[in-house]
């Protein structure tokens, strides 16, 4: 099993590796994924105390009484966005989302998983989580089921998708065109533990 990334093995990487900005990314009780990006230069202060932002704008967080909200960034996380420039490059950490006094918020989804997690590990049981992402990709296309070119209208999409994943560190075990006209399944696969990036 790798090691886990420190907050200092990130600091490095952005250094080393013109990475001038990082997003920071949490999700809301909904489930949609929000971020604020910071300059890499405030990746110490991030870790160290994190990053405040004003919870009750965040649907699902609107509790007054919390509204100062901090954002701790998780270095296993890290990632450097493939699709955004190469000069000042973008990385993304997701974050725990914790009150002023350092606990959990009580919507922060991926802190509640982790929680769930380490009681079920408790009681001796383990949890294990896939996924599939199915898209449509529009004008939608007539092919159908594991159809393929010319009919299959979004294969080049799927790759292109599908390298950037891998270029992250997500690895998958396949993609196809799903039932419905212009719909897309990308399967990623059981990841290893994140490694420290590497320049």
């Amino acid at each position: 099993m790798s090691r886990k990334s420190t907050p200092e093995d990130i600091v490095g990487y952005c250094a080393e590796n013109d990475v001038g900005f990082v997003r920071l990314a949490f999700c809301d009780a909904f489930g949609r994924q929000k971020n604020v990006s910071i300059m890499s230069g405030e990746l110490p202060r991030a870790f160290r105390s994190g990053i405040a932002f004003d919870g009750s704008a965040v649907r699902g967080f609107e509790d007054s009484l919390h509204s100062d909200l901090f954002l701790h960034p998780d270095p296993d996380t890290f990632a450097v966005l493939p699709w955004r420039p190469d000069s000042r490059r973008v990385g993304r950490m997701f974050c725990a989302v914790k009150t002023p006094d350092g606990k959990p918020h009580a919507h922060d989804a991926r802190s509640r998983l982790k929680a769930a997690a380490a009681e079920a590990k408790r009681k001796g049981m383990s949890f294990r989580f896939g996924m599939e992402l199915r898209f449509g990709v529009l004008p939608a296309d007539g092919a159908g089921y594991m159809d393929t070119a010319p009919d299959d209208c979004g294969e080049d999409i799927r790759r292109r998708i599908c390298l950037s994943l891998e270029q992250m560190g997500i690895h998958l075990s396949g993609s196809y065109h799903a039932g419905a006209a212009g719909q897309s399944v990308i399967e990623p696969r059981d990841m290893p533990r994140s490694k420290p990036p590497t320049a």
